[in-house]
């Protein structure tokens, strides 16, 4: 497994709340993160298909990880903006994100997600979002 790669599941892992949702990170390159998801009953809505707070928050993630390595710098998501298309209905969701442009202060990505069921992968959310670097920390 690349250097990459290991960091940025070093770094989610970290994240108490993707550990608590079972988030994979599978895929890890300069501008480009793919994170999965085993679609599980207790993240779905009263009508069977994901809830749209969990599309949210693979879309937020997926890109703060597409923008951080584009940048290599610690980052943040400063805004993003999401757009259901269809019901997520299936056994796993993927979150693919690249970095349309990098700065020296913000990057702008983009990101699609996917539901994997026994008919293949279906487009069911569009994000992008701005991920802004981190001010460098102040000593106390």
């Amino acid at each position: 497994m690349d250097a990459l790669l290991q960091l940025g599941r070093q770094v989610l892992g970290q994240q108490s709340f993707s550990t608590l949702l079972g988030t994979e990170l599978t895929h890890l390159s300069p501008g480009d993160a793919v994170l999965e998801l085993r679609l599980k009953d207790d993240l779905r809505q009263q009508n069977g298909f994901a809830h749209g707070g969990v599309l949210s928050y693979l879309a937020d993630n997926a890109l703060t990880f597409a923008g951080g390595t584009a940048m290599q710098v610690p980052v943040v998501t400063s805004e993003f903006k999401i757009n259901y298309v269809r019901p997520a209905i299936g056994v796993r969701l993927i979150a693919r994100a690249r970095a349309v442009h990098a700065g020296k202060r913000q990057a702008v990505c983009h990101c699609d997600i996917f539901a994997l069921s026994e008919k293949g992968e279906t487009l069911v959310a569009v994000a992008q979002g701005t991920i802004a670097a981190m001010p460098p920390r102040e000593e106390s």
